[in-house]
């Protein structure tokens, strides 16, 4: 099993491991599922599926939470109403946007409120919690090796080196570290570039593409390009794409198409209307 701390740099969880997002107007949502025990497989297909058919609800539910925002967002106008400012401030402030006026809040945030393709989410997970079996993943339900950095937030990993203070986040259940990973990847500065690619799949087809997308995670590993490769190969080798498009739909992209990084620190453009 690779070690954590020597491999991965998850540099989006920066405080609030556990923390909330604003509250939507959506049902009330199940209670989370215990991470099963995934060692108990003996083959290893049926251990994959199973680790897929546990994990796609909770980003199913955790996307319908984004596009729950957004439609809220969206609803907005301009003149805003108290309670409305009040609204996007608190949601500019969960999602890391700077802006202080109402009207480029809600511009940033419909670029920030788009759901992530579940091929990639899915491929993040089993690579950095080895398929849930990981001690992150067992003992501090962490299924996308994020970080923390106040003492005692978090696991130490054993092999941190002399000197350094992070610690491996631990959440209150594995539906919480989804949450907190959507929130890494559609906030942090590090990952513009793939919320650029996003942003530019769903004006174009309506959905995006985890291979796509995966070009923008440069800023998750240490390992880089490196990284990038392997999560584009777990998709393609355990035929995630079939989780992104809807129904009927085929990809766009040919299997070994690459996306252009070099632009990885440009700014976001703002969104049209």
């Amino acid at each position: 099993m690779r070690t954590l701390a020597g491999l991965t740099l998850c540099l989006g969880l920066l405080s609030g491991c556990n923390e909330a997002p604003p509250e939507s107007t959506t049902s009330s949502p199940p209670a989370p599922t215990p991470l099963p025990d995934f060692t108990d497989f003996d083959d290893v297909e049926r251990k994959k599926q199973a680790f897929f058919d546990y994990l796609l609800p909770m980003i199913e539910q955790v996307n319908e939470e984004v596009l729950a925002q957004r439609q809220q967002v969206e609803s907005m106008q301009e003149p805003f109403s108290a309670a409305q400012q009040q609204q996007l401030q608190q949601l500019s402030t969960y999602y890391r946007i700077k802006a202080s006026e109402p009207e480029k809040q809600r511009q940033s945030l419909l670029r920030r409120l788009l759901p992530l393709p579940p091929s990639l989410v899915l491929a993040q997970a089993a690579n950095e919690s080895a398929w849930g079996t990981s001690r992150f993943a067992t003992e501090g339900n962490n299924l996308f090796g994020q970080w923390c950095f106040s003492q005692g937030c978090g696991l130490v990993p054993l092999q941190r080196p002399e000197g350094d203070i992070h610690e491996v986040a631990v959440f209150e259940s594995p539906l919480a570290s989804v949450r907190s990973y959507v929130r890494n990847l559609n906030s942090h500065p590090q990952y513009q570039l793939l919320r650029r690619l996003r942003w530019q799949q769903w004006q174009q087809q309506g959905y995006a593409e985890g291979r796509h997308l995966a070009a923008g995670l440069l800023g998750y590993s240490e390992r880089r390009e490196e990284y990038v490769h392997e999560i584009r190969n777990m998709i393609s080798y355990n035929e995630l794409d079939q989780y992104d498009h809807p129904e009927g739909e085929s990809s766009m992209l040919q299997p070994d198409a690459q996306v252009s990084i070099s632009d990885a620190n440009t700014p976001e453009p703002s969104p049209q209307g």
